[in-house]
């Protein structure tokens, strides 16, 4: 009779661990990237305006931010696996909910509601997997991880196409996701690291001044991602662009995204997170720079499909590095104020964007999002220069 190794053993259980997280939140993602457009669908063919459209779409990230101080307080309270778990459950109801009412002033406490339960399951999923990793091999899972839920967001709004946006189908898709998504966490939580253990307790807020550079990358990232999706279609009609191609033109960027991740993260395994996030910072300038100058020409689909690959790769580097440098209960503390700052960045930088471009005209776009990145690529150069606990 052969005996089994218990290293192998644990490696196993290991691997098996953080495939069952990275398939519950790819299952979340999926949930996600269909409930945006799905109520974008239903209010439209309620005639409701654009703008109450955008701001009953803006509840979700607000319940994002408002949610992501509490995050390692329940985990301590009530353990990182029965928080997540009741999030999940919470998530499927409160998506019944929106379903039931169909109503967009009723959708708008729902919606921040969603934000709020939804955010806890993603936050504590992404600090399993960061916990579970092996440290050689952090970068490439991490880019693995980042690839999946963009996948999975991506998925989200093709499933509309199966089962239209008419009645209860569409919620049903999403509520049973939710379920789904709460048996996949369910299956692996005696396997997962405890991650809300006691003593020294970190706060979201007193965290900040212990990487504050990382916070700032993620704002950048999530400010990029939101404003180029919300405004390059308003780029390119002044460019004389039409709507199927600029369609055609996010959908590279996002294939950028998709597609490169775990390069990234490969590359950051051989350098370094940050040395990689500076050349990521660096490309996304120079990408601003050229958009103007290429937007009309065919070297846009290469250019664009680069730009949504390191524009995005900002935020993996930054996590990759999160995890290195952090653990325990600081882990939690970190994660959640990449949430909370995710939420900042994209509720904050479209309007800022979109408000430039009504003084200097289209070109307020690129020259917005680069300038923010040059803060950034500036101040990573500063960073390098202080301690490590302030960088």
């Amino acid at each position: 009779m052969t005996s089994i190794d218990p290293g192998t053993r644990e490696t196993g259980m290991q691997w098996a661990a953080i495939t069952g997280v990275i398939a519950t939140v790819s299952v979340f993602a999926i949930a996600q990237g269909l409930s945006y457009p799905l109520l974008s669908f239903i209010l439209q063919r309620q005639g409701v305006s654009p703008a109450m459209i955008g701001l009953s779409a803006a509840m979700t990230p607000i319940g994002f931010i408002i949610s992501s101080p509490l995050i390692p307080g329940l985990a301590r309270r009530f353990g990182a696996g029965r928080t997540a778990l009741t999030c999940a459950a919470l998530s499927a109801v409160v998506l019944a909910l929106i379903g039931w009412t169909q109503n967009v002033y009723l959708w708008f406490p729902l919606r921040l509601l969603i934000g709020v339960v939804t955010n806890p399951l993603y936050v504590l999923s992404e600090i399993w997997v960061i916990a579970l990793a092996p440290p050689a091999m952090r970068g490439r899972i991490m880019g693995v991880y980042s690839t999946i839920i963009s996948a999975g967001f991506a998925t989200g709004p093709l499933c509309l196409l199966a089962v239209g946006t008419q009645g209860w189908p569409p919620f049903l898709v999403g509520i049973c996701a939710f379920v789904v998504c709460g048996i996949c966490l369910a299956s692996v939580l005696p396997r997962l690291p405890k991650v809300d253990e006691a003593g020294h307790q970190v706060s979201v807020l007193g965290f900040v001044p212990m990487a504050w550079l990382l916070l700032f990358a993620v704002i950048v990232a999530a400010g990029f991602e939101q404003g180029a999706l919300a405004l390059l279609p308003v780029y390119g009609n002044h460019h004389g662009i039409a709507e199927v191609r600029m369609s055609a033109l996010l959908s590279m960027m996002i294939a950028g995204n998709i597609a490169m991740q775990v390069p990234l993260g490969l590359l950051a395994e051989r350098l370094t997170a940050r040395l990689v996030r500076f050349a990521c910072v660096s490309l996304t300038v120079l990408g601003c720079a050229l958009l103007p100058f290429l937007i009309e020409t065919p070297l846009v689909w290469p250019m664009i499909f680069v730009w949504g690959a390191v524009s995005y790769g900002i935020y993996t580097m930054s996590i990759i590095e999160l995890g290195e440098r952090f653990t325990g209960s600081t882990l939690v503390a970190g994660n959640a104020a990449f949430s909370l700052m995710w939420g900042v960045g994209g509720i904050a930088v479209p309007p800022l964007a979109g408000s430039v471009m009504d003084i200097l005209g289209a070109e307020g776009l690129p020259i917005t999002l680069g300038l923010l990145c040059l803060v950034l690529a500036v101040a990573s150069v500063a960073g390098r220069r202080k301690p490590e606990s302030l960088a």
